[in-house]
Formats: structure tokens, sequence, C-alpha cells
């Protein structure tokens, strides 16, 4: 459904780690570290994107380093508070929540916006250099928690967030962008910023199945999925989820069904203790395939390379067939007619809870 292995197409044995840039250029070192590296891929934040010209100049640049065209280049694009492009070089894009709330008063409106707003933002994407974007967020929205996840989400309920997200993840790929889930198993439950520490998370396991789960379950087709931080008590009172043996083999991998590429979230956040190389070994053990790491910071790059090895075996599978799907887009530029008209019905669509002038939304 989303995508599907292709044996004709296949990547060298890289590392199992995904890296940042320090800045809006590679500087000499980074040449030769990612050279000699060779990570799975890359990942881009606000502090490299300058615009349009500056940021297609280092996405090319980071494959021309590494001499793989298809590495896969992440962003967290996913609109309102979360975008790495920006106005005014690129449109405002609405949170997940505004596509929620349009869902209440119209769903199917909502799901075509959604897949709209989608298809646009991979043409932004691609014409940048990017080919893949960690989103949708299918996290759902819990009263009283942490605004770290807030309007990222589609909402509190199971069928609202997969509907719009799958949504998503179409417009997407119809653009030749690769979806990235977030955060497996479900990171609503989060009091508190997982960038700033741990969330324990106390809900019954049979709590968590029924709500947090469910969407991951529905969208386990996914070809790639990003862990959650969070501490789940009744699963692993002692890890959280990204360096837990329990959350990954026995929820993500066995009762969520999900058997695709499985990435850690930012090992340089707070809700991780240990050293960077300690953080990088323990989700590698623990289960994850590939170790993200974002800072861009060289000291703790190296650390994450010290431990991160080749990819083999079961992830070096999952690591293809992600590349794969990557190689195999043939992105189509919709000509200027065409994305006028995607942008007249998708403010059509949203003016009933959103105006892209409105900085209150």
């Amino acid at each position: 459904m989303w995508g599907a292995s292709l044996s004709g197409l296949e990547v060298k044995k890289t590392r199992a780690c995904i890296l940042g840039v320090a800045g809006t250029e590679l500087s000499n070192w980074e040449k030769g570290f990612f050279r000699e590296a060779d990570p799975y891929g890359f990942i881009l934040f606000a502090r490299n994107v300058e615009d349009r010209n500056q940021i297609r100049a280092l996405t090319s640049a980071l494959r021309d380093t590494v001499g793989n065209s298809n590495i896969p280049i992440f962003v967290d694009q996913e609109g309102g508070r979360v975008m790495r492009l920006k106005p005014p070089h690129w449109r405002k894009i609405p949170a997940a929540g505004v596509f929620g709330e349009l869902f209440d008063r119209n769903p199917e409106d909502a799901r075509e916006a959604a897949y709209i707003n989608a298809r646009l933002m991979a043409m932004d994407l691609r014409e940048a250099g990017f080919n893949t974007t960690c989103a949708p967020v299918l996290d759902l929205r819990f009263p009283g928690m942490s605004d770290v996840v807030g309007d990222r989400s589609y909402g509190a309920d199971v069928t609202k967030v997969v509907t719009l997200a799958s949504a998503v993840a179409a417009g997407l790929l119809d653009g030749a962008i690769a979806p990235v889930i977030k955060h497996i198993p479900g990171h609503g439950r989060a009091a508190v910023d997982s960038h700033k520490d741990l969330p324990v998370v106390s809900a019954s396991h049979d709590t968590l199945s029924q709500l947090d789960f469910a969407p991951f379950v529905q969208m386990k087709d996914v070809l790639a999925a990003m862990s959650a931080h969070l501490l789940f008590t009744a699963i692993d009172d002692q890890r959280p989820g990204t360096v837990s043996p329990k959350v990954i083999n026995d929820v993500i991998r066995t009762e969520i069904g999900f058997e695709n590429l499985l990435i850690s979230d930012d090992l340089s956040m707070e809700a991780l203790g240990g050293s960077i190389a300690s953080r990088t070994h323990e989700c590698l053990h623990a289960g994850c395939d590939i170790a993200l790491h974002c800072n861009g910071k060289r000291t703790e790059m190296e650390e994450v390379v010290s431990m991160a090895p080749l990819l083999s075996g079961a992830g070096l599978v999952r690591a293809q067939t992600f590349t794969n799907q990557i190689a195999a887009f043939k992105p189509d530029v919709p000509s200027s007619t065409q994305v006028m008209d995607w942008r007249v019905r998708l403010a059509d669509l949203l003016a009933p809870v959103w105006q892209a002038e409105d900085t209150a939304k």
C-alpha cells in the first residue's frame, strides 16, 4: 500500500545512523567525516535553511559527499510549530490540529485538505532536495498532557487520526516524498517535554493498546517509523521505549506488527540518560534499526559513529526497502496551473478553521 521492496534496486551497506549538519553549508571536516562514516542518511533543521538556492546546494552537497544520489535526506516538516522550510521563502502550513478541527465539521473536506496540503508540501520538499519527511504524527492528543504533541496531533479519536494521517501519507508519496510515521508506539500521554525530561506514562497496557497503539496498528505498512522517548511503566518501568527491548520487540514488532524500518527519535534529547555513545549502543541493541542524531555537534557525532555498526541482517533489508522506495520515485513537476488550483482549493476547504495570514491559529 505504501510502497514495496524492489529487489532490483539496492544500496550498499551504510552505517546504522542518521546525522545532522552544523550550518548552512558543509565544512571541510564534515565532508571528510561524512565520507568516512557513510551514514544511512542525513537530517536537516531550521539552522541549516536560509533560502531555496542555499538548501538545494546543501542537499546536493550531501549526496555528492557520500556518492549516493538516493541517500535519504530527512526533515521534520509537519506544519504549525514544526516547520523547517518557513515563510517567507515557503508557504505557511497549518498544524495537524487544524485538519482535526475541520474533520469535526466535515470529515471528507478534512481528508481532501490533508491530502492536498501534503501534496503541496511534497512539491516544496522535492524542490529543496529532500526525499523524505518525518510526518505524519500518529500520536493521539490527550487533555492535560504536555504541549510537546499538542496541535501536532490530528486529535484524540483513532479514526480521525488514521483518516487524516493516511491522506497525508498518500499525498506525500504521490509527491515523491517518503513518509515516516511518529512517534511509535505513541507519544500523546507525555506529561513533560521529552526534549527536556523523561515522560513517564502510567496508563495500563490495555488502555494503551486500545488507544495509543491503535493508529500505528492501522498504518503499520508505512515503510519507516520514529520511536518515542517515553517510559511506559506497564510494559518496561526501567527503560524508555527507544532503548527498551520489551517496548520494541513485544509492542512495536509483535503487538503493533510494525515490520519496517525503525528509527530512534533524536538521541540528543534529555529524555535519555547516559552518554551519546551509550544511547547509540542501547537503542540499536534494543531493536532500533537506525540511531538518529540531530544537532550536528562534532564530538557527539563521533560518538554515534563509533557505536553504530554497518547495517546488516533484517535491519539492512528494512533500510534497503525504504531506500528502494525513494529510488523508485518518478517525481513529476506539477504545472503552475495545477499548483494554483490546489492552493485555491486548499484555502477554500480550510476557510472555516484557518487562514494563512491568521497567526493566531
